[in-house]
This record gives C-alpha cells, sequence and structure tokens, in this order.
C-alpha cells in the first residue's frame, strides 16, 4: 500500500524547491516517482503544430516535472507540518461481517489523514 496517493497534500524536503507545499497530480509507481502541483517546474519546448481549426501551437511551456518519492512528506492537516505515515488495521463490521481494514496515520499526531 502506497504511503504517498495522488490528492495528497506534500511538503518538499529535499532539493531545489525545498519548503514548498503542494498537491500531488500524479503518482508514478514504477520509478518511485510523483508529481506535485507547483513544485520542480522545468520549461519543455514544444514543437510547432496546428490544430484542426487551423490556430498555432508550440512554443516553451512551464510544466511540473516528477520528483522522487523520498524527497516529500505528507502535510498533518492540523499542525500544517510534514509527518511520517503509518498504516494501522481496524476490525470492521458491514452486512453481518467483520473485515480487516489497513488505515493512514499520521505518526507524530497520531490522528487519521
Amino acid at each position: 500500500m502506497a504511503k504517498i496517493k495522488k490528492g495528497d497534500q506534500v511538503i518538499v524536503i529535499a532539493g531545489r524547491d525545498k519548503g514548498k507545499t503542494g498537491r500531488v497530480l500524479e503518482v508514478l509507481k514504477d520509478s518511485d516517482r510523483i508529481v506535485v502541483e507547483g513544485v520542480q517546474r522545468v520549461t519543455k519546448h514544444v514543437k510547432a503544430g496546428q490544430t484542426a481549426r487551423g490556430t498555432r501551437t508550440g512554443g516553451i511551456e512551464t510544466v511540473e516535472a516528477s520528483i522522487h518519492v523520498s524527497n516529500v512528506m505528507v502535510v498533518d492537516p492540523e499542525t500544517k507540518k510534514g509527518t511520517r505515515v503509518g498504516f494501522r488495521t481496524e476490525q470492521v463490521e458491514r452486512d453481518g461481517r467483520t473485515r480487516t481494514v489497513r488505515v493512514r496515520v499520521a505518526k507524530r499526531s497520531g490522528k487519521d489523514i
């Protein structure tokens, strides 16, 4: 189970954007990298082309590049600081049956994220 998921609020703890916070836009599980909104912005040169309407596209765009998952921490909603994330199993009763469910937990505050 992944500790960082799409939509999580994270803070960068290493690299040129250290201290910036943003929301996770995409998780790349194969390479252990994530794309964070407003972090690791790079310029991309796009080749000029035409759309169906005849408008020209292309030029220099600024896009978010991926960042390694070890360089970010999940932000605790209460303290607004980075925190480590763990898992806890809970018994949940559904339709008369009990089932074990994994729950994400912020280790510093002890609250669910």
